[in-house]
């Protein structure tokens, strides 16, 4: 039900954002601002967004049908698409970042003030990047390298990688699947990867049965759900 109730949400907001878009709204055309440049927002329907290097964006970019793209040194605040990836560049400065079925990329020393959600769609997050909420999918890898994220990390049937020294404030929390989709993936076990170095300050919360792996450099607050620490492989070098 949470998840039904996560990606139900998501969706209808997405698309009430954008089903009746502003009369200065592009409908069918892509949107591009330059390099340099300043914006008070960007809207599309059937079209990608992309914004320049160091421009500064007051308002919010979205789309339905596209994707966005936000270069190196950008100001923006939010970016949401139902179907596109999101691509953040390096040292970008964003609000929240979300997609209904895409990927999000964000590169390194990024500072995301909200929160990154995906429903259908890998997640990544480079070195140094700050992400002040939660980071979350149902479908898709997430991978956060090197990142620090200031709340909860989850997922439902995605894997999990935890790398390059990466610290997670809050929880990383695998979800039982509900009995509505999914089809065969809420039968396969995701692989949950904390490696060396990395940090959960919570504890790895699990509804359902994973494949754990836990560096023996890794800091971690404990198991709890349907495994126990017991139930982790422990491992040395780089990647088990």
């Amino acid at each position: 039900m949470k998840v039904m109730t996560k990606t139900m949400f998501t969706v209808g907001l997405l698309v009430l954002l954008m089903a009746v878009p502003a009369f200065g709204a592009t409908i069918n055309k892509s949107v591009k601002i330059e390099a340099g440049g300043e914006s008070s927002g960007a809207t599309s329907v059937n079209g990608s967004i992309t914004v320049g290097e160091n421009a500064v964006v007051t308002g919010g970019v979205k789309t339905v049908n596209g994707s966005i793209r936000v270069d190196s040194g950008a100001r923006i605040e939010s970016a949401s698409t139902v179907n596109g990836g999101v691509k953040i560049a390096d040292n970008v400065q964003s609000d929240d970042l979300s997609t209904v079925n895409g990927s999000i990329k964000v590169g390194e020393s990024a500072t995301v003030s909200g929160e990154i959600e995906a429903v259908n769609g890998r997640i990544n997050v480079e070195k140094g990047t700050t992400v002040s909420r939660s980071v979350s999918n149902v479908n898709g890898q997430i991978e956060l390298s090197g990142a620090e994220v200031g709340t909860d990390v989850s997922t439902v049937t995605g894997d999990v990688k935890i790398v390059d020294g990466t610290v997670v404030k809050g929880d990383l929390i695998v979800e039982k699947p509900s009995n509505w989709g999914w089809g065969n993936s809420k039968n396969r076990k995701p692989r949950i990867v904390v490696g060396p170095g990395s940090t959960i300050e919570g504890v790895i919360v699990l509804e359902r049965e994973v494949e754990l792996y836990i560096s023996e450099t890794a800091n971690v607050g404990g198991v709890r759900g349907v495994m126990s620490m017991d139930d982790a492989v422990r491992f040395s070098g780089d990647s088990p």
